[in-house]
């Protein structure tokens, strides 16, 4: 095999081996992510997963795999669909918003119209997860940090494989993949699905996917990649209840005629097209090329707005859990080049990347069934079956063009210490139209950056420290609610600024007795966040607009260490401690009328509350132990402190923790290598809540307090068993 040319598809380094006591100084990459994962001059707190470790942990989610990174929290559903939080930031937002976090694939970030992020887990080479604003890298919504993902790649899956798995509830898993390589190319195609009848009634979801790699080596220092991957999803309802008393009684949200219980969203059917082509080029100076071309498509349709009435106006008690508003229908095409060239000298690495985005949005929303206009204000009145099924509710699109370019340069300052800084600048161009005539233009020009040092104390420990920043923009449908909004009294607001976050941060690395640590104290201050002055579904006030209404701060404590006790125990253990509360939020507004007739928005002073979702204390600890080579068994404890549900703090959740066991067995009959497993989460049949989270009097009682929270119940104690074969 050409190892240059196999070490180049994999990443290109900036390197001064000669010179340099702090080893390979490597610039980072945000267009094909690094197998070579050095932290000697890593200025930023970074974890990296391997395939391998993805693979052994037989996860029905990626949340169970991501629990183990200090700092991360999942807001988990049910399925493969999830959303990603780090250190908190964005625990406050509600059903379809982007996450605050970039989730980056084979170098391009991407999202899906359902504000959640839905990982085929069978095709992942590495997750990288990078702490800190990282818009510096890759742009909008990284407020937070980066996931990164690659998918697999490369000679070493020149074989064919197959895996079987079942599980609770439904549960099942079946996979295929064959590969092939030799000194020119290598490639592999892979199929799999997994479906599930779910713990809740309508949580049955199904997930095929086909995708695969071809890697070709032009010669002895280039190469060019092309990947795929389709994906097709039908999910259902994700079981949410209404109050405390529910969640006890029906956990599993089976439908019980009272129309309030029902799930704002259902039916989902998405579909998912990735294609990239990747050209890479090796230089005799110490020096890469890489350009990488890419079209992700989204295709998501779905029903929303339970039907509590008939087209006259009047409310029917015969309407059941089948029966809703509206059909709605996505399209999103992702597309366009990145490119990089990195270079090293002496004493110092650069890099320098273009990153151009050609998006299209499109929104298509009609009524299912005949409808009345019924108005409040300024009086009372019902216009029977007003809208017609198939009428439009809504029909727009959005052009997104970014043009970026941004830079990396690290330094060799010392033979122990090395500075670090990043400099991204975007033009974001949005142009809507929808079917109104509305044709809206708009831009924002952001500056993202970060600037760090990292100093080797000795071989054993480091020190590093970074300051970086984040920034979301504002979208045409804040920017300019009372022209594309179908319905309510939502005002323009073309002065809308980008949100912001600036994240500081030290941290330490050190190594002792085969075991590494890791710290790092850290705080995120966000500005400018964008909330509706009248409150997230306040929609009466005449003044109420989308409008940077506050900020946030969040700071605390991580520590991992990861390492072995003895030759047979291993163990990684995570601890974060959070403190995430509103630095302004003056005008906090939430509905307590107690009225299905009128919305009268409250408002309240919530700065200083904690923010929602976030708790102060999360632990997580795995252990390993091999008693033989074949055999490896695992305990896992994963424990989160009691948070609040709400942003007025008045209603609060309690902790819980968890524990878990996998057992894997893996060995060979001649030239077939095949693992049995067998894992249990939740062993104890805990009982507590995957989400909880309340905005309003959802009961109706002019009371505000744990009955009008909307609850998603855990499943309980799960088993999952399986068999795969290597050949």
């Amino acid at each position: 095999m050409k190892k240059r040319v196999y070490l180049s598809v994999i990443c290109a380094l900036a390197i001064n081996a000669a010179a340099s006591d702090l080893g390979t100084i490597q610039v980072e990459s945000s267009t094909i992510d690094s197998k070579f994962d050095t932290k000697k001059t890593e200025v930023s707190t970074t974890t990296t997963i391997s395939g391998e470790k993805v693979d052994e942990a037989h996860a029905e989610s990626v949340q169970q795999l991501l629990q183990s990174i200090p700092g991360v929290t999942t807001e988990y559903t049910s399925g493969d669909s999830l959303k990603i939080h780090l250190r908190g930031v964005e625990n406050q937002m509600y059903m379809g918003e982007k996450p605050g976090v970039a989730i980056v694939i084979d170098g391009v970030p991407v999202f899906e119209r359902t504000g959640k992020v839905n990982i085929d887990l069978d095709n992942v080479e590495s997750i990288k997860v990078i702490k800190g604003g990282a818009s510096y890298l890759f742009g909008d919504d990284a407020l937070s940090g980066a996931v990164i993902i690659t998918t697999k790649k490369g000679a070493k899956y020149n074989h064919n494989y197959g895996a079987v798995e079942f599980g609770s509830y439904g549960y099942q898993k079946v996979l295929a993949r064959s590969g092939y390589a030799n000194d020119d190319l290598s490639f592999h195609i892979q199929a799999s699905q997994r479906k599930a009848d779910g713990y809740w009634e309508d949580s049955d979801y199904e997930s095929n996917y086909i995708n695969g790699k071809l890697q070709y080596y032009i010669d002895d220092t280039s190469d060019i990649s092309f990947g795929f991957e389709y994906a097709d999803r039908v999910k259902d309802t994700h079981g949410t209840v209404g109050g405390e008393t529910a969640a006890r009684t029906n956990p599993e949200s089976v439908y019980d005629g009272n129309q309030d219980n029902r799930d704002y969203t259902r039916g989902y059917d998405v579909e998912l097209l990735k294609l990239f082509l990747t050209y890479s080029k090796d230089f005799s100076n110490n020096s890469n090329l890489l350009v990488n071309g890419y079209v992700y498509t989204d295709d998501t349709s779905y029903m929303s707005a339970p039907q509590t009435k008939d087209g006259s106006g009047t409310s029917d008690p015969s309407l059941d859990d089948e029966d809703y508003t509206y059909d709605n229908e996505y399209a999103q095409i992702q597309r366009g080049v990145k490119s990089e060239y990195r270079s090293s000298f002496d004493t110092f690495a650069t890099l320098l990347g273009l990153d151009l985005r050609f998006n299209e949005y499109e929104n298509k929303s009609t009524y299912k069934v005949n409808q009345a206009l019924v108005k409040y204000y300024p009086f009372y009145s019902v216009t029977p079956d007003y809208y017609l099924a198939g009428d439009l509710k809504s029909d727009d699109k959005t052009d997104e063009n970014v043009y970026a370019i941004y830079g990396e340069y690290k330094q060799e300052v010392t033979k122990d210490l090395s500075a670090t800084a990043n400099l991204r600048y975007d033009l974001i161009k949005l142009d809507y139209e929808d079917y109104k005539d509305n044709n809206i233009k708009d831009d924002f020009k952001v500056y993202s950056y970060r600037v760090g040092m990292n100093y080797k104390i000795n071989d054993n420990f480091n020190v590093y420290a970074n300051y970086s920043t984040g920034f979301r923009a504002p979208t045409v449908s804040q920017l300019y609610a009372g022209d594309t909004s179908a319905w309510g009294s939502t005002q323009n607001n073309p002065d809308l600024d980008p949100e912001k976050s600036y994240n500081y941060e030290i941290g330490l690395r050190a190594k002792a007795k085969g075991i590494t640590y890791e710290a790092a104290i850290f705080q995120i201050d966000r500005e400018d966040f964008i909330m509706k002055t009248s409150g997230n579904y306040g929609d009466t006030d005449t003044t109420d607009m989308w409008d940077n209404v506050g900020g946030a701060r969040h700071r605390g404590l991580e520590l991992s260490a990861i390492g072995n006790i003895v030759d047979e125990l291993s163990f990684n253990a995570a601890y974060t401690y959070l403190d995430a509360y509103y630095t302004k939020y003056d005008n906090f507004g939430i509905d307590l009328d107690g009225s299905s007739y009128t919305s009268v928005v409250t408002f309240f002073d919530a700065t200083d509350n904690q923010i929602p979702r976030t708790p102060k204390h999360q632990l997580n600890l795995i252990l390993d132990y091999m008693p033989i080579n074949e055999l490896k068994l695992t305990s896992e404890v994963n424990a989160k402190s009691d948070y609040y549900a709400d942003d007025l703090n008045q209603i609060k959740i309690p902790g819980h923790a968890t524990f878990n066991l996998l057992a894997s067995y893996t060995n060979k009959i001649g030239d077939y290598q095949y693992n049995l497993f067998a894992r249990v989460d939740n062993v104890f049949d805990k009982f507590y809540y995957n989400t909880a989270r309340s905005s309003g009097d959802r009961n109706e009682d002019g009371l505000f307090d744990a009955e009008d929270l909307s609850i998603t119940v855990n499943q309980g104690r799960v088993y999952t068993a399986g068999l795969s074969v290597k050949f």
